[in-house]
Formats: C-alpha cells, sequence, structure tokens
C-alpha cells in the first residue's frame, strides 16, 4: 500500500518542488536584473529547461557579490582630495586640467571614490621581454613585503622564473601575499599554487569554483593584475605569468601584452586594492608601516586607480571609458583583444564619432578565443564610419588594453572592452593625466596601427552567409563571454 501511494505521490512532488524552484529563481531575476533584455532572457530559460535553467542562472546569471572589505578603505582617508590638488599646482602643470581634463577628473572622482593623485611616474614595459625582467629585479631587490595578484600563474618556464625569486626573497625574511584566481591556477597542471605553498609562501586561490558556496559566483573571476613590492614599487597592466608573453623564446604560443612600471602615491592605492582582495580571501588585515609606507613624488603623472567589480566597485570601468568618450574633442585610441560593446556604449562612440572625433580601435587579427571575435564582427559594423576605424593587428595575438583620449590622458590596467570585464571581473585599471606619457604610449599603439589592416564596409558585408550565421550566434552568447 504504501510503496504504491509513494509510487503515486512522487512525481507529483518532483513536479511541485520544480515548479516551486522555478518560480523562486525567476523572482530572483526580476528583482536582481536590471537589464529587461537580459532579464527577460534568463526568465524563458529558467521555464522552458525546468531545472537545467535555474541553474544555468546560478553559475552564469548571478553576477554580484558582497565583500566585507570596506573597513579598509579608512586608509586611503590620508590622500588629499582631487579638487583641492588641482587648484593647488603649479601653473606650468595645470594646463592639462583646463575644460574637458578637469570636469573628466571630478568625474571620476564622484564615480571612483577615491582621490587624483600627483607625483607618479608611469613607463611602458612591452611584452614579457621587457615586463618580467623588471617585475623579476624590483622582487629580487625586496627588504619587506612583496604582494601579489593574478589571473594566471602559469607552472612554466615564466612561473619558474618568479618561484625562484619570490622563494629566494622569502628565504630572506620578505613577508608575500599572493593571489591567484582559482580558474587561471589551472590553465597549467599541477597548478603552481602547490609549489609556492611549499616554499612557506602565503598563497590563496580567488573565489574557488569547487566549493559548493562558491557555485553562484563561479562565473565571477579576478582578471586583476597587481605587483607591489615594498609597498613603493608597482606593476600593472594587462599581463599575465606565463612563458607565451616572452617572444625571444619562440613560445608555442606566443602572446603580445603591455604592463607597466608604476612609482609613486598610486602604488598606495594599488597596495589598498590587493589588502581588501586578501582580507576577502583570507580574513587576514594586512595594514602598518611596512605595508603602506609614505611615498614621495617621483614624477609629474597624476593618476587615479580604479578598482571595478561585480561588487561595491560595480560598473566604474563601463562609467570611466563612457566619461572620457564623452569629453573627448580630437582623437580616441583604443586597444583591447575583446571588443563586445553594448547599445549604450555603442551609441557613446558613435556620438563622439559624430562630434568629430577621430577614433581608433585596435584588435587582434587573430584571437585565442574564435568566438569572441566572431561576436564582434557581428557589430563594429555599427560603428564603423569616417570618423571610426577598426584596425586588426597581425599575429602574435595582442593581448594589450589602453585607452589614449586627446594625447593627454590613458587608461591603461587589465580591463577589456566586454561585458566580462565591464560585469563579471574584478578589474583594476589607472587613469593618467600627462602629455609626456600620452604620447609615449600613443606612439607604441601608432605603430600597431601601421603595422595592421583596417577593416572596410566591404569586408562586413561580404562575409558568406554562413559566417554571417556563425558571428551572430556569437555574438548572442557575447554577455556570457
Amino acid at each position: 500500500m504504501t510503496s504504491v501511494f509513494l509510487e503515486n505521490i512522487w512525481p507529483h512532488l518532483v513536479g511541485g518542488l520544480t515548479f516551486l524552484i522555478t518560480v523562486i529563481t525567476s523572482i530572483h531575476v526580476i528583482l536582481y536584473k536590471k537589464n529587461a533584455r537580459s532579464a527577460f532572457a534568463w526568465i524563458g530559460i529558467i521555464w522552458l529547461v525546468p531545472v537545467v535553467g535555474t541553474l544555468l542562472y546560478i553559475i552564469f546569471g548571478i553576477n554580484r557579490i558582497k565583500r566585507k572589505a570596506k573597513i579598509l578603505r579608512s586608509a586611503l582617508a590620508e590622500f588629499p582630495r582631487t579638487s583641492s590638488s588641482i587648484n593647488n599646482i603649479p601653473t606650468e602643470e595645470r594646463t592639462i586640467f583646463e575644460d574637458q581634463f578637469k570636469r573628466l577628473s571630478e568625474m571620476l572622482e564622484r564615480i571612483v571614490e577615491a582621490p587624483l593623485l600627483p607625483g607618479n611616474k608611469i613607463i611602458p614595459l612591452e611584452n614579457g621581454d621587457h615586463a618580467y625582467p623588471e617585475m623579476l629585479k624590483a622582487i629580487e631587490q625586496a627588504e619587506a613585503t612583496v604582494t601579489l595578484s593574478t589571473y594566471i600563474f602559469d607552472n612554466d618556464r615564466a612561473g619558474e622564473m618568479f618561484l625562484e625569486s619570490l622563494n629566494s626573497a622569502s628565504k630572506r625574511g620578505v613577508d608575500i601575499r599572493i593571489i591567484i584566481d582559482d580558474v587561471g591556477a589551472r590553465y597549467t597542471f599541477p597548478p603552481i599554487t602547490k609549489r609556492l605553498k611549499q616554499m612557506g609562501i602565503k598563497t590563496v586561490r580567488f573565489l574557488p569554483t569547487l566549493l559548493p558556496t562558491r557555485l553562484p559566483f563561479m562565473n565571477l573571476r579576478n582578471h586583476r593584475k597587481i605587483l607591489v613590492v615594498d609597498g613603493r614599487t608597482g606593476f600593472t597592466g594587462g599581463m599575465n605569468i606565463r612563458e607565451g608573453h616572452i617572444l625571444s623564446i619562440n613560445p608555442s604560443y606566443p602572446v603580445k601584452d603591455m604592463h607597466f612600471l608604476v612609482k609613486g602615491p598610486i602604488v598606495k592605492q594599488m597596495q589598498q586594492v590587493f589588502a581588501e582582495d586578501w582580507y576577502f580571501c583570507t580574513g587576514e588585515v594586512i595594514e602598518g608601516e611596512k605595508w603602506f609606507p609614505d611615498i614621495d613624488s617621483e614624477g609629474d603623472v597624476w593618476a587615479r586607480g580604479i578598482p571595478d567589480g561585480p561588487d561595491e566597485d560595480f560598473e566604474k570601468h563601463l562609467l570611466t571609458v563612457q566619461s572620457a568618450l564623452t569629453i573627448a574633442t580630437n582623437s580616441v585610441k583604443i586597444v583591447t583583444p575583446y571588443f563586445l560593446p553594448e547599445e549604450t556604449l555603442i551609441s557613446t562612440i558613435n556620438l563622439a564619432a559624430l562630434r568629430g572625433v577621430k577614433i581608433d580601435i585596435v584588435m587582434p587579427q587573430e584571437n585565442n578565443i574564435p568566438i569572441i571575435k566572431w561576436a564582434s564582427f557581428n557589430i563594429i559594423d555599427q560603428i564603423m564610419s569616417e570618423n571610426c576605424r577598426i584596425w586588426l593587428t597581425p599575429p602574435p595575438f595582442d593581448h594589450s588594453k589602453i585607452m589614449i583620449v586627446d594625447e593627454k590622458w590613458v587608461l591603461i590596467g587589465s580591463g577589456n572592452w566586454d561585458a566580462r570585464s565591464f560585469r563579471l571581473n574584478f578589474e583594476f585599471n589607472i587613469e593618467c593625466y600627462n602629455s609626456n606619457l600620452a604620447r609615449k604610449i600613443s606612439e607604441i599603439v601608432d605603430k600597431k596601427i601601421s603595422d595592421a589592416q583596417r577593416v572596410t564596409s566591404y569586408d562586413i558585408k561580404n562575409r558568406s552567409f554562413l559566417t554571417k550565421i556563425r558571428d551572430g550566434v556569437a555574438f548572442i552568447f557575447s554577455p556570457y563571454l
């Protein structure tokens, strides 16, 4: 009797539970998805594919996380505020903040809620051939502390070089903290985290994806690249730690990239971002003179760190590039490996071009993720015009991330121009105000353009029918690439 009852009732129980889960998930979408099309699409998936749709939403649809790191932000209070700093600078340095750039700096202070700092020195380093020796030299000269946050730290020839330098520093008594993204740690096997821990170096993985409690956040990755030595010397940009960046050794998968040596007060903001991430991962607070020493002026670049991620820093990277586009009067140069702007950003680019701003967007001809290039080709005709040119650089794959406005303002860091960087990843970028730095980086970009092939309307219109279908399908999935 009991078995018959169970046979009759269990389908109804499963159906009822499935219906309840579907309703609850749909309510979560309605409450937290602020984009109408995204919300509609997710609700459709959840109802059309019960249970599986809910699981997909949990993994890929939840893109916000609350972090208990705000208690560390008080350290930034000692910095002078931007407006008073700009008004008090010497006349010969003040010209860059006239007109639109003063408005931009004020806008970004409200967006980022961190001050613009004078007295910085920023040196561009092309590829691992130039960046890695400077980074290793800094680690080898470390006296007190090293903090390193990276998306990928491969167990290969490049990783071996950093392991040796970090191990040597650790044996000298240098206090070291390392954050490697959990997904990025698995690009090589065995992962390098085990060797770091065997050396006694404090190392953590950011948001371990195999923990059930982290399942809703497995699509949220720490894409930041920050190295700070003794609290005074910093490195940031787009470069991971992997042998592909060292072009001189002829790696199997060569990758061009840009990194930057950073000195001056802005390094304290870099250290602050690392400290918040470390606290989030471990609960340990790193503070005090050893980690946050006083830093003297090192140069003439005004700079501000722009942390961004699916938490309290949500969409600050997107708002930064939109703000920069709105104040541009002459030129904008953009270098990015992944270019998948959404409608609002496309509109901002088009409005800048209509104002007469010359815009050059540089992307790699061959992408390490082909589906991203396919999706890009589905939309770039919306921005191509006389004033907006698209360039494809020849191999090897170029992973650089740069934005230059009017040869005076530069944005450098880890952020790409796609939904993943704008909304899903934890990123770190630096905005810089300095004509000399802008011209120096602009020359590097101009060299890329001189070697590149311009995309024409003919190239876009004369793709085969099947290619257009492929590109269109790829674009549908662009918010999750």
